[in-house]
């Protein structure tokens, strides 16, 4: 069980990534007020976790529903969030994130009040996007019993509240890490969510073909 606790831990923070969409945030909310920020912060937060909770409790009934076997969203799975960990290495996921953003405060720059971005871009698809989901799910399908279902739960539940925690503070993040220590970390997760990603679609290909 603390073996799952741990890997669900990893996983859904390196796909989350906290330390990345913090600063991405700051920009966002730069001309808000601090109320609002936090209130926004707060919002986006919660959405998220309702997401993702639901995908984790009903995404096997979905899967199920579709007729797609678990071992068939494993491979699938894995080689999205390798994808996704290539481009965390390459940078092309912060730069994608740093686009949207821009555009977003593009936008806020031509109306006088200060646009709710909660739902649009933070809630989805930054914090509760398709890596996320696949991994909650993917991360669901290895539990096996309440409490492992139980400790894979609670690994989601810590990560978003460290995900709130640092959206809340993105604003001395940005100043205590600057632009190149959050390159090299993101190109270290990036490394790590690669290897997860990989075993991901070991486990798949094993459950297809009964290696």
């Amino acid at each position: 069980m603390i073996e799952l606790f741990v890997s669900a831990f990893v996983t859904l923070f390196l796909v989350i990534d906290p330390p990345g969409c913090a600063p991405i945030y700051a920009g966002l909310v730069s001309e808000a007020t601090p109320r609002q920020q936090r209130a926004m912060a707060i919002r986006a937060t919660v959405i998220a976790t309702v997401i993702l909770f639901g995908f984790a409790l009903f995404g096997e009934e979905l899967l199920a529903a579709l007729h797609i076997e678990l071992d068939s969203f494993r491979i699938a799975g894995g080689l999205m969030l390798f994808l996704i960990a290539l481009e965390m290495v390459f940078e092309k996921r912060t730069k994608r994130r740093e686009d949207r953003a821009e555009k977003i405060r593009a936008q806020n720059a031509q109306t006088p009040e200060v646009e709710d971005v909660s739902v649009f871009p933070m809630a989805m698809p930054m914090l509760a996007g398709p890596g996320a989901i696949a991994s909650i799910m993917l991360l669901m399908s290895r539990a096996q019993g309440s409490e492992q279902t139980v400790a894979v739960l609670a690994a989601l539940a810590i990560v978003m509240l460290l995900t709130l925690a640092a959206l809340i503070a993105a604003a001395p993040l940005m100043r205590v890490f600057g632009d190149k220590v959050e390159a090299v970390i993101t190109r270290l997760l990036g490394v790590l969510l690669a290897a997860l990603a990989a075993q991901f679609v070991i486990d798949g290909l094993r459950g297809s073909f009964g290696v």
